[in-house]
């Protein structure tokens, strides 16, 4: 099962956007799970999914929801966050509830 969800989630990953063949599927991919790793350091699994993108330029805001399994947890834990990835690397990320309707949307000014 954990096999199938994995392979759904990097599926998805190449799917999602046209857009993300200008950073490249894999290069997106690393900087995903850079991010979790590093965020989850005792996680005994994790997955993530991308849910959108967003370019501006050589900006990009990604919209991933990522699922934990920590080692002394009985449930998965799941949260979502917003990636901001400038030139290919991970500049700063934001956790959003993971209920909320937000949209990535171009800032008006």
């Amino acid at each position: 099962m954990r096999h199938r969800l994995s392979l759904l989630a990097i599926v998805l990953c190449t799917l999602i956007s046209p857009n993300m063949s200008q950073a490249g599927t894999g290069e997106l991919g690393s900087i995903i799970e850079g991010f979790v790793t590093h965020h989850f350091p005792d996680a005994t699994s994790h997955m993530w999914i991308v849910n959108g993108t967003q370019w501006d330029g050589d900006e990009m805001i990604v919209d991933v929801r990522t699922i934990v399994v920590e080692r002394q947890l009985p449930a998965p834990i799941e949260n979502r966050y917003l990636l901001l990835i400038v030139g290919g690397r991970l500049i700063a990320a934001q956790r959003i509830r993971l209920e909320s309707d937000t949209d990535c949307q171009s800032e008006e000014t």
